[in-house]
């Protein structure tokens, strides 16, 4: 008897369970469900989740040019279902259509917090489209739309669009910070501006959490953290913090000329230009440290108004490789930036001959004629 009573008992539970599932048949009207999904920038994503019909009808009949005021109607409309409230259309077919914002933007230049949203739209004949975010995202359609569930309403500017016969959204624009999200079907489209307003703030927070983690057990992800902060003009006191720990952050930090460089750069940014020369100093005299890299040094400081201290790194590189290319330019161009031309000329004349490559070569024969009319050829 207990056996029964069990046996009955889970049968039960699995009827209730059950009554909350459907099986999976074909979408109603055949219209597929569809994804889209864009990153702006590689932290920030927008996602849209929809049905998507047909201009064909799904007997067949072709709706080109009864799709625009009669299948989706304009303005808002009781739909003769549900709650019976003037309606928007769907924006889609079928369940609702949802969008989803990873973080907080802007759409249309109004702010929207991060998360998902039913996204409606109510179409005009003339004029502006609006887009409805509602904070309602079960509903089946526009059925039970209202109005209180509003979080942002924005208009935009329908336009005349190649024919698309499924309804398509698409990201037709992507920047750095921003992107255009479209509707398109039949032969209207209509857009949607999406901005991050801060977008260096959303990866300074980013990476200041993924530090925290595994991401912070080795120097190069505080390096490019660092890097991307002085690159961005952006909490440069974190960035010279994050340059520290790139060299020093026990067992992990290396002094290396690209931590020291970067370290250096960030003094620059802030205006400590001693300090970042010193620290570029201590990275030429690293025993792995290349000519090239010493010259491009040399090179920055002529690009930063310190023609002596250019000429005293391209000495240094010059001595440290024994006139080994690229040192017989660095040479020429230092001694160039502070009016020594003609001694200029023979480092070039030398560099000239020494050039790998016909590139090179015609680069410095370039030079040559310049120093030879007493110009400067940085």
């Amino acid at each position: 008897m207990k056996k029964l009573t069990l046996s009955f008992t889970l049968i039960l539970a699995a009827v209730a369970i059950g009554l909350g599932q459907v099986v999976s048949t074909p979408p109603s009207g055949n219209n597929q469900r569809s994804v889209v999904k864009q990153y702006i920038g590689s932290i920030v994503y927008v996602k849209v989740v929809y049905n998507s019909p047909d201009v064909t009808s799904p007997s067949g009949d072709d709706r080109t040019g009864h799709i625009w005021g009669e299948l989706v109607p304009y303005g808002l409309n009781d739909l003769g279902f549900g709650l019976g409230n003037p309606s928007p259309w769907r924006a889609g077919s079928n369940e609702n259509t949802t969008i989803t914002f990873s973080h907080d933007v802007e759409v249309q230049g109004q702010p929207i917090a991060a998360g998902t949203y039913g996204l409606h739209l109510i179409v005009e004949e003339n004029g502006p489209w609006t887009w409805i975010f509602s904070s309602d995202t079960k509903a089946w359609g526009s059925y039970f739309y209202e109005a209180e569930n509003d979080v942002l309403r924005v208009e935009a500017t329908p336009k005349d669009c190649d024919y698309t016969e499924w309804l398509t959204y698409e990201f037709t624009d992507r920047q750095p910070t921003s992107a255009e999200l479209q509707l398109a079907w039949e032969n209207k489209c209509v857009p949607m501006q999406i901005e991050v307003p801060d977008m260096k703030e959303v990866y300074y927070t980013t990476m200041s959490e993924e530090l925290k983690g595994g991401a912070g057990f080795t120097y190069q992800n505080w390096l490019n953290a660092s890097s991307y902060l002085t690159q961005a003009d952006y909490k440069l006191d974190k960035a010279l913090e994050w340059a520290d720990a790139a060299i020093s952050a026990p067992f992990i930090g290396e002094r290396n000329w690209t931590t020291l460089q970067n370290k250096s750069t960030v003094l620059m940014k802030l205006d400590r230009r001693e300090e970042a020369q010193a620290t570029m100093m201590e990275a030429i005299e690293l025993p792995s440290a290349t000519a090239f890299q010493i010259h491009q040094f040399g090179r920055q400081l002529i690009s930063l108004g310190e023609p002596d201290k250019a000429l005293e790194v391209f000495q240094m590189n010059h001595e440290k490789f024994d006139g080994a290319w690229p040192t017989n330019v660095g040479m020429a161009r230092g001694l160039s930036a502070v009016g020594k031309y003609d001694e200029a000329l023979k480092y070039a004349k030398l560099a000239h001959d020494e050039a790998p490559d016909d590139l090179n070569k015609n680069s410095m024969a370039g030079a040559i004629e310049k120093l030879e009319q007493k110009q400067d050829i940085n």
